[in-house]
């Protein structure tokens, strides 16, 4: 696929837009054309496998309150990145995406973004990004799809710190067929992200607004009757939680931002006990295989600055096999990590850079031994994302 500007249509926009700011695609040629198809290697059994890859999607968080969310788009086959792509596919969408992007994935035929402040899941035609609907969720944070339904955790209340928050968060269980939320269930305050495996659905709670009085636990709902079962205690500021291929769950925390750092946490999931803490921070994360590519940022009291670690961990053996994945020097250019994935059949890594969080950021791409191939500018905060491609199977 490829994302073709039509200057026409963009004048049109321009008339019809006035009281909106409006945010033009951009096409600039970063990298060579090239066929990207499975190498044969096993991949992540709770990701999409692939055939092959045309391209991505990159969703910009856009900060909070501006509604300056937008989306991406580079094309392996004309090596070309297309900025803002949405209002150009959408223009009788007056507000285009919303209020802050918090996650993107594709599922079927669609792509799904996950829109915090504006209480909405923007569902997409995946290789055209026309609007199909929206899913109403308040204060939306991630989502996970199994057999036909969308699982989306919500922050339910509104957008407050306080150590007093009365509202607990949820998980919504969605018809994507339909789009319709239809089903509730319970978790603990301002729910992050989740993971569902062997029946269960495992959410981070993060208790994020209820500052010096953070969540500590995972919750476990079980997937068929959809109702909570436990907690399971953890650290706290709870936020990512992913699988892997041997039964486990890795879970990161923010800590508390002053005694309690980040680190990385492995739970077992036949036991659901914590059965492991990795010593290093952990910010964001992407799991390739067995390789947890890591970028985690600490505030160091002895250089009163931030330490930046670029890490990867082997989850099979619990080892860090290094703390610095970018060889080339690079990342003394980089300021705010701010998102990561990698190709699951080149290995290539993404690195966004979030910069000053109000101009534009960068995406970083690196061979698989860490040198620079190419580097783009994006939207404001690229935080988001996922492959499009020829799918064999979708496991969830």
């Amino acid at each position: 696929m490829r994302i073709k500007v039509e200057f026409l249509v963009l004048l049109a926009l321009g008339a019809c837009r006035k009281d909106i700011e409006v945010f033009l695609p951009e096409v600039e040629k970063v990298g060579e054309q090239e066929v990207i198809v499975d190498s044969g290697e096993p991949l992540q059994p709770f990701l999409p496998q692939y055939k092959s890859i045309q391209g991505f999607y990159l969703l910009n968080e856009g900060n909070m309150g501006s509604n300056k969310a937008t989306l991406d788009y580079y094309d392996y086959t004309t090596g070309d990145y297309t900025r803002n792509i949405y209002g150009n596919a959408n223009p009788n969408v007056p507000k285009e995406m919303g209020d802050v992007g918090n996650d993107l994935a594709i599922y079927g035929g669609r792509l799904y973004a996950v829109i915090n402040c504006s209480n909405k899941v923007e569902v997409m035609d995946k290789t055209t990004a026309r609007r199909i609907g929206q899913i109403d969720i308040p204060n939306c944070r991630y989502i996970r799809f199994h057999e036909g339904y969308a699982y989306v955790t919500s922050y339910a209340g509104p957008v407050l710190i306080s150590d007093d928050y009365k509202q607990r968060g949820y998980v919504a269980k969605v018809d994507t067929a339909t789009l319709q939320v239809v089903d509730t269930c319970v978790v603990g305050f301002q729910p992050d992200e989740l993971e569902i495996i062997g029946g269960k659905i495992y959410v981070a709670n993060s208790g994020g607004y209820m500052v010096s009085n953070y969540e500590t636990t995972l919750s476990v709902i079980d997937l068929a009757t959809f109702k909570h079962q436990r907690r399971i205690p953890v650290a706290p500021n709870l936020h990512h939680v992913r699988a892997d291929n041997h039964g486990q769950l890795w879970v990161t925390n923010r800590g508390d931002y002053f005694d309690v750092p980040s680190r990385l946490y492995c739970i077992d999931t036949h036991t659901d006990q914590l059965t492991d803490t990795i010593d290093i921070p952990v910010t964001g994360y992407h799991l390739d295989g067995d390789s947890l590519y890591i970028y985690g940022t600490a505030w160091s009291y002895e250089t009163m600055d931030e330490e930046v670690t670029y890490a990867i961990v082997d989850v099979q053996h619990h080892t860090i096999l290094t703390r610095s994945f970018i060889t080339d020097g690079t990342d003394q250019t980089i300021r705010k990590p701010y998102g990561i994935t990698v190709n699951p059949l080149t290995k290539d890594i993404y690195l966004t850079d979030a910069k000053n969080y109000v101009n534009p950021g960068t995406l970083y791409c690196f061979t698989p031994d860490g040198k620079k191939k190419w580097s783009v500018r994006t939207g404001d905060i690229p935080a988001h994302i996922t492959f499009l491609g020829e799918v064999k199977t979708i496991h969830n």
